[in-house]
């Protein structure tokens, strides 16, 4: 069984973009989702897709399962998901030995950026990058599955659509 054991953080500024290497463009949304799970669809880049199953209520270990499927699919599952369907870039950034994940969102929650490392164990403590604001594990609004489920735009300061 694989476990997803992460934390996440508010970035405060651009100095992340100094050290970032590869990137890749994501669109995301959930098919289900519920307090404890959740069934993620995620293209990447426009070329490949995952199918992904979340369970536990840990802040920052959870069960994870992923599986590659075909991108028709994935475009149609987008099409039947609940909530808005995220749209990010994500960024890896190296740092005294951990590979931080930098989330840069466009579309609805334009604006934030948020960096994540996944860890070997609850117990690890990776030195923090100097671009790194507070911590927001545990904080539900910020979990991906959140953001596209409950409209937290107004919440997090980020700017609601206007009507046309």
């Amino acid at each position: 069984m694989a476990k997803e054991i992460e934390r996440k953080f508010l970035v405060l500024d651009e100095r992340w973009r100094e050290t970032a290497r590869n990137h890749t463009s994501m669109r995301q949304a959930y098919i289900a989702s519920m307090e404890d799970r959740s069934l993620r669809v995620r293209i990447l880049d426009g070329i490949s897709a995952k199918l992904t199953i979340k369970i536990g209520r840990s802040a920052m270990t959870r069960d994870e399962f992923e599986y590659d499927i075909p991108l028709d699919d994935a475009e149609e599952m987008l099409g039947n998901a609940i909530g808005i369907v995220l749209d990010k870039t994500r960024h890896e950034v190296a740092h005294d030995g951990y590979v931080w994940e930098v989330d840069v969102y466009h579309g609805a929650y334009n604006g934030l950026v948020v960096a994540e490392v996944e860890l070997d164990s609850e117990h690890q403590n990776p030195p923090l990058p100097d671009w790194l604001g507070p911590e927001v594990t545990g904080d539900s609004r910020y979990s991906n599955q959140s953001l596209a489920t409950e409209d937290l735009r107004g919440e997090m300061g980020l700017p609601l659509p206007t009507a046309s």
